[in-house]
């Protein structure tokens, strides 16, 4: 995605682009306008939706900078981030730490002015749990995967507080959705991506506990995010439009998880696992407009 995206920038801008993750940025911005969404209940303020995404992908950009600085001696080991612009020396350490310190200074300032203080404290308590705890924890235990999902449950929270100014049920359940959804959705990156792990010694579940208790987690958490994800419609947040959406691409995604015990290749079907984790969350974010109550 990051390639198709930068291919036609000058070499030294799309160096400083792809330090910012932009596949990242891109997920984290579907997100936050389902909760955005959620919360404007059809009264949608396109200003305020425009400032908390420019506010946001800032600060996220800002988190995956610092999050390359930190990972930059790693990434000389796996085949995957050893072309990175800080691992090939595009870019200067002391450069990127600049570079990633406007970005969030940026990013902080739209939100804080355009939005308010509570959107602005869930964005960087994401932030900090993305750099200051997640890209350290990860190497040294197997949970830094739900650290990690921590983090990235940020973003929904974000949008949906833009509007409201609070946080409440519908807010928790938005969190606790992308939490639930992001743990296998690592996982099958861990899976197809192991021999890169092994290599830069991250301890990550498969390797740990080996591939089987990798799948029943993974299959634990997509019955999980189904069983949360319904919880919307529940509690009345959106109609029988979305309920029906998270039914079927949750089902259809509990009965990949199943196929992942007997298949014949983990790598490819963690990658299925994977690829199709992109689809149920962008169709959830997706059909929230037309659902809401």
């Amino acid at each position: 995605m990051e390639r198709l995206q930068t291919s036609t920038l000058p070499f030294s801008l799309k160096a400083y682009l792809i330090l910012t993750k932009p596949g990242i940025i891109m997920g984290n911005v579907i997100t936050a306008t389902g909760g955005f969404a959620l919360a404007a209940r059809g009264q949608f303020d396109f200003w305020l939706f425009l400032a908390m995404l420019e506010g946001l992908a800032l600060i996220v950009a800002s988190a995956c900078v610092f999050n390359n600085y930190i990972d930059r001696e790693a990434d000389k080991k796996m085949a995957r981030t050893r072309n990175r612009p800080l691992v090939k020396g595009t870019i200067s350490a002391t450069t990127a730490l600049i570079y990633a310190t406007l970005l969030g200074l940026f990013g902080i300032f739209i939100l804080a002015k355009f939005t308010n203080l509570l959107a602005l404290a869930v964005a960087l308590t994401g932030f900090v749990v993305y750099v200051a705890l997640y890209s350290f924890v990860k190497y040294r235990t197997v949970h830094g995967t739900l650290i990690g999902s921590i983090a990235g449950a940020a973003p929904p929270v974000v949008g949906y507080t833009a509007v409201t100014g609070c946080f409440d049920l519908a807010a928790l359940i938005i969190f606790a959705i992308i939490v639930m959804w992001q743990m296998p959705h690592f996982y099958a990156i861990a899976i197809y991506r192991v021999e890169d792990y092994a290599a830069a010694s991250i301890p990550i579940l498969p390797i740990k506990k080996g591939m089987r208790a990798t799948k029943i987690q993974m299959l634990i958490y997509v019955v999980t995010f189904m069983i949360v994800s319904c919880m919307l419609s529940f509690f009345s947040f959106t109609n029988m439009i979305y309920l029906i959406v998270s039914i079927l691409v949750g089902m259809t995604w509990l009965t990949l998880s199943v196929k992942g015990f007997r298949c014949k290749c983990d790598q490819s079907w963690a990658r299925m696992m994977f690829m199709f984790s992109l689809v149920v969350v962008m169709a959830q974010s997706i059909v929230i407009p037309f659902s809401v109550l």
